[in-house]
Parts: structure tokens; C-alpha cells; sequence
């Protein structure tokens, strides 16, 4: 058994980093900027003028990693340069990859690309007066407008647009240069074209400096831990995933295992009391039914527990919560808290603030709980059916056992297998929480975080929420296998000579 559970440990290694590589690659094709995302999520400086928020992104950007190439290696073409990454921002980068796809000639398309920003922070050298505004704002537009587009007609029109702007004002002398030399360097893009670079291949490598290497193990030194007090303020490294540093959050620039740690604990909390509960009734009622096959225990409690089983969550929940949690149809029905955990602060008596938030967990509870009676008691009696009919059942009642230890001693521990299998499922569910009975309730559990980060696009607490549910899965696989031979000591995982 140790030499299994040394080999499957073993597997971990491999399997988890073709997890990771996929959550990775995952996060990477997610659309939005992440930088621009955070800038935008409430930050109190603002965005006074592009030059500041220029210099703000690029530090957010060095400060996360996000100036890295993204893996220890890439595969492209000879079109390509080695050094694509150092664009920051996604539209910008992804829109020079697209225009070397269509062109092939890298050096004409950087200096077209050079002469954008060029003339982006020129344009502040015109007069700020009210004839100039609408002038501006229109070269302002085209300018934004060329970083996002690939397509010739658009570029040709975006660059005649502000060719026309800057000859019929006088005051935009100040940017004749620059508008010159982008019209210039476009044509040379669209003259000197290089097709055959594309079909050449190319492979860079980074080394382990690179987005993924620094999420999975971080760059700060494993063994180097500062002494003062306040790491954060101090160092901006990242510890990696492996050593419990999630990333930050974008919606608050919080850490995610903060914001994960507040969470968790609630839909533990929730799953762990309803999966007691589930098991401690469906197992008996699988049994008795199992047992009782064909009599009237038997369909009566098949057919209340399917009625619950084909009951909606999210209907039953905002039924409880209509008619069990207002004095709208009368006091005696206001029988629970409607929303929330309570509003006892953290300084009120520990029992005072368990009693509270206990009354407020008994409808997610029940909720989260009621629709597995009817799949948990089923495989139970499944299983039972299959054990009662072997041989060694009928042995032990031939040598004269009673029917109470046949059942509930030899026969319930074989027929577990099923249960078993099912438990293993539910590892991953620790942490992945139940969005509508969440949302319903107002639970700040997994399952509502999750369901939020996933509307505002806030994916380091999205693909951490996926990571870890794809190493409990392992882990639940691994518990399955050793209960499996725990209870039924035919199952070896020992090669038999």
C-alpha cells in the first residue's frame, strides 16, 4: 500500500503541472488587460493625463510580472522579434502581433508603432486653447484608434484624418514633424513586406525569468525572508503559487489568499455540516431500503425522496426565504434570519456569535443538503442490493448470525464502495461553494466570490479557485483508492507474486 501511494503521489507531479500549464495558458487568453483593470477598479489618484497614467501602468506592470515573457521558451516565426513582451499592454502588443502576420517586416512595423507614441505625447506640445480642443480631441481618437487597428483602409483613414487635422490649424505646426513621420513609416510597412519570414520558425528561450515561472514558484528567494515588519511594503517579489501567494486581486489590490481565507471558511463550513448530515440519513435510508426491498418503506421513501430530489435549489430557497423569513404571511411563519451571518462584532461572547450565525446557517443549510438524500441513499441501496445476494452473506446466516449484525456489520462496510467513489467527488466542492444558495442567502462563501470575480473578469481569484479544485480532485482520487482497501479487504494495491 505505501509503495501505491508513493507511485500516485509521484503522478501528482506531472499531472499537476500539466494543470498548471493549462490554468496558466487559460489566464494568459483571458480578454482585458489586467493592469488596466486594477487602475480602473477605485483607485483614488486617477488618471489626471496620459503621461501619468502612462508611468503608473508601466510600474503596476514591473512591480506584477507582467513585463516577462510569459514561459521559458516561445515558438514562432522569423518574423517575430524576441522581445514582443516588452509591449505592456495587451491591445497594443496584440495588435503588432497581428500586423506582423499580415506584413512580416518587424523593423518597419516598430517604427511605425514608434511613431504612435511619438506623436501621442507631442500632441501635449499644442496649445491648450478652445479652438485647438476638438482638434485634439479628434487627433486623439485616430491616435487611439491606430493602436487597436490592423486593417489597412482603417490606418489609411485614421492617417489621413489627422493629416487633415494638422494642415487646415495653424497652432498643430507644433506636430507636423511627427504626423509626417507617421505616414511615412506606415507606407514603408506596407512597401517592404517580408512574407518569407513568416513561414521560417523561430524559437526563443528566457530561461526561468519568465510570467509563468514567477506565478508557479515566485522570484523571491526560498531562502531569503526579510526582518522587518512589513515584507509588503518593502518587496514586491512574488512567493509563487506554491508557497501560498495567489496574486492580487483586481478589483481591490488585495492578496487572493486574503480574500480566499475569509471566504473558505464559510463553504467549508456549509458543505462540511451538509455532507454529516447527507450521509448520516441516506445511509440508514439506503439500507432499510435495500433491506426492505419492494414493500411500502421501500417506494414511500423512494418517492419522498425523489419529490425532494426534482425540487430546484434555487426555487426552494426563495420559497424559505419568502415564507419563512418575513412577517408578510403572518408572525408565526417568521421563523429565521433573512440574509446574511449576523451582526454581532467579533468582541460580542464566542457562544452568543455561534449561536447566531448557526441560526443563520440552517436554511443554506438544509437547502445544500435535501437534494442529496435521493443520489446518496440510492447508491447506497444499489450497493447494499449487490452485497445481501453474495455468498458470504448467506454463509453467515447459515451459521446462525442475526440479521441486525449481517446488515449492518458485514454487509454495509462491502456495499461502501459506491459511497466511497462519490465522496471522493466531493473534495473539490470544499472550496468551489454553491453560487445560487450563496447568493441567495447572502453567504460570503466560495461560491458567491467566485460567481463575482467571474462577472468583473477578476481572474486571479477565478484560476486559483480552478487550481485548487483540480488538486483536491487529486487528492480525493488518492483518499478513495486507500478507503477502498480499508473496507473491503479483497482490494490490494500489492502486486501478488
Amino acid at each position: 500500500m505505501f509503495n501505491y501511494i508513493l507511485k500516485r503521489i509521484l503522478i501528482f507531479i506531472p499531472t499537476l503541472f500539466i494543470i498548471s500549464l493549462i490554468t496558466f495558458a487559460l489566464s494568459k487568453m483571458a480578454p482585458g488587460d489586467p493592469i488596466e483593470q486594477m487602475l480602473s477598479a477605485g483607485s483614488e489618484e486617477g488618471l489626471t493625463d496620459r503621461m501619468a497614467g502612462e508611468r503608473q501602468y508601466i510600474e503596476l506592470t514591473r512591480r506584477f510580472g507582467y513585463d516577462l515573457p510569459n514561459f521559458y521558451f516561445s515558438l514562432t516565426s522569423a518574423a517575430y522579434p524576441d522581445t514582443l513582451y516588452r509591449v505592456y499592454r495587451t491591445h497594443e502588443r496584440s495588435t503588432l502581433s497581428r500586423l506582423i502576420d499580415k506584413h512580416g517586416n518587424w523593423e518597419e512595423i516598430q517604427e511605425y508603432y514608434n511613431s504612435i507614441r511619438t506623436l501621442e505625447f507631442a500632441l501635449f506640445n499644442v496649445p491648450r486653447v478652445a479652438e485647438n480642443f476638438e482638434g485634439i480631441r479628434t487627433i486623439r481618437d485616430q491616435v487611439n484608434r491606430l493602436y487597436r487597428t490592423y486593417d489597412d483602409r482603417r490606418i489609411n483613414n485614421s492617417i489621413n484624418l489627422i493629416l487633415q487635422v494638422q494642415a487646415t490649424q495653424p497652432a498643430f505646426g507644433a506636430i507636423e514633424s511627427e504626423v509626417l513621420a507617421l505616414s511615412e513609416n506606415y507606407k514603408n510597412v506596407v512597401e517592404n513586406q517580408t512574407h518569407y519570414k513568416k513561414y521560417i520558425p523561430s524559437i526563443s528561450f528566457y530561461g526561468v525569468n519568465n510570467q509563468y515561472h514567477r506565478w508557479l514558484f515566485g522570484d523571491k528567494s526560498w531562502l531569503y525572508s526579510l526582518t522587518f515588519r512589513d515584507d509588503s511594503a518593502l518587496d514586491f517579489r512574488s512567493k509563487g503559487f506554491f508557497r501560498g501567494d495567489f496574486g492580487i486581486s483586481f478589483q481591490d489590490r488585495r492578496p487572493v489568499s486574503s480574500v480566499m481565507f475569509e471566504a473558505i471558511k464559510w463553504t467549508f463550513i456549509l458543505n462540511f455540516v451538509s455532507i454529516i448530515i447527507a450521509y448520516i440519513i441516506s445511509i440508514p435510508i439506503g439500507v432499510l431500503t435495500a433491506v426492505k426491498k419492494d414493500t411500502a418503506f421501500d417506494r414511500g421513501a423512494t418517492a419522498i425522496l425523489f419529490i425532494l430530489y426534482s425540487l430546484p435549489g434555487f426555487w426552494v430557497a426563495t420559497l424559505l426565504v419568502i415564507y419563512f423569513t418575513t412577517n408578510d404571511y403572518g408572525t408565526w411563519t417568521n421563523l429565521f434570519p433573512t440574509h446574511g451571518l449576523g451582526s454581532l462584532p467579533d468582541t460580542a461572547p464566542f457562544f452568543d456569535r455561534f449561536r447566531e450565525t448557526a441560526y443563520h446557517l440552517i436554511l443554506p443549510i438544509f437547502c445544500i443538503t435535501y437534494a442529496s438524500f435521493a443520489f446518496i441513499s440510492r447508491q447506497m441501496r444499489g450497493g447494499m442490493l449487490g452485497v445481501i445476494r453474495q455468498d458470504f452473506i448467506r454463509t453467515a446466516k447459515a451459521k446462525g448470525l442475526d440479521d441486525k449484525t449481517i446488515i449492518w456489520k458485514h454487509a454495509l462496510r462491502n456495499s461502501l464502495i459506491p459511497i466511497i467513489t462519490m465522496f471522493a467527488s466531493l473534495f473539490p466542492l470544499a472550496i468551489s461553494g454553491s453560487v445560487v444558495i450563496e447568493t441567495i442567502f447572502s453567504i460570503p462563501g466560495m461560491g458567491q466570490i467566485s460567481f463575482l470575480a467571474v462577472l468583473s473578469r477578476n481572474y486571479p481569484i477565478v484560476f486559483t479557485v480552478l487550481m485548487f479544485s483540480a488538486v483536491l480532485t487529486l487528492i480525493g482520487n488518492l483518499v478513495a483508492d486507500i478507503l477502498y482497501a480499508i473496507v473491503d479487504p479483497r482490494i490490494s494495491f500489492t502486486k501478488k507474486g
